[in-house]
């Protein structure tokens, strides 16, 4: 975080569940003990990062796991500049493959989509999977979002490593952007990281291709990041963004009466 603000960041995204290995690759109980409790109030790892964000004057979007008495959720903590809590969004979509067993450890998230009110203008945040859904995506942008975050940790498939999703994974981003008018920013874990077995024998792996990048508001790539020791940034300007999405009439032409199907799951509205 130190050597992304001395390229002059006044918000700065790290990677999904960035305090250690990627655990969700298999089903182990033992890695509830990981979670995180009271990150709303008096957590040690939150307020660390309260008392960074307000030395740097950062806005710190911080991804951990977290307990809330017998329920674990995929979260993040937004903290602004001057260190304050501002709340916390809990993951919505919550996969189940092989190698992200995610399922096993998060409950859906319940706090809904949210755009926090920060120094630097109105941030949402949706946490990896979460970036596959064009609804979450306008859901924040309709809430006011000037910039839209996805934490991830995403990359091989261990069941069969021939697939390589990564050019789809961005310009399903680059899509949202486009749509909605906003600047989308995505950081991505990177690396190979190796599950073992009882005897020490690797049993598999995900490389997590990283491709950490920056759009601007028509969706157009505008940084991205070559591996895990990148550090990429850009200047966005928040006030000509909304007064370009303002003129483009995107949010005055909805016609939100129309879009009821998007509530069912089949497509079949209730007569």
């Amino acid at each position: 975080v130190k050597a992304v603000c001395e390229h002059g960041a006044n918000l700065v995204l790290l990677q999904e569940l960035f305090l250690g290995p990627y655990f969700c690759q298999s089903q182990e109980a033992a890695c509830f003990g990981l979670a995180e409790s009271d990150i709303d109030g008096n957590n040690p790892f939150i307020s660390r990062m309260q008392d960074l964000a307000k030395l740097l004057n950062v806005v710190l979007p911080i991804s951990v796991f977290e307990r809330k008495n017998n329920t674990f959720y995929n979260s993040v903590v937004m903290i602004d500049g001057d260190g304050t809590n501002l709340g916390t969004y809990r993951k919505t979509h919550i996969p189940d493959g092989t190698g992200y067993q995610e399922k096993f450890y998060f409950s859906p998230g319940d706090t809904g989509f949210q755009a926090f009110d920060t120094k630097v203008g109105k941030i949402g945040v949706g946490i990896c999977w979460d970036q596959w859904f064009p609804e979450a995506a306008r859901s924040m942008a309709l809430l006011g979002a000037d910039i839209i975050l996805y934490p991830t940790a995403i990359g091989s498939e261990p069941q069969d490593p021939s697939l390589n999703s990564a050019d789809h994974w961005q310009r399903t981003m680059q899509g949202h952007a486009a749509a909605n008018m906003v600047p989308v920013v995505a950081a991505n874990r990177f690396g190979t990281e190796i599950l073992l077995d009882s005897d020490g024998k690797e049993k598999q792996r995900i490389h997590f291709y990283g491709r950490t990048f920056i759009t601007d508001e028509t969706g157009a790539k505008i940084k991205e990041a070559q591996d895990g020791n990148d550090i990429i940034s850009a200047e966005i300007d928040i006030e000509a963004n909304r007064a370009t999405r303002a003129a483009w009439g995107l949010f005055r032409d909805r016609r939100p009466e129309l879009y009821g199907i998007l509530r069912t799951k089949d497509g079949r509205l209730q007569m």
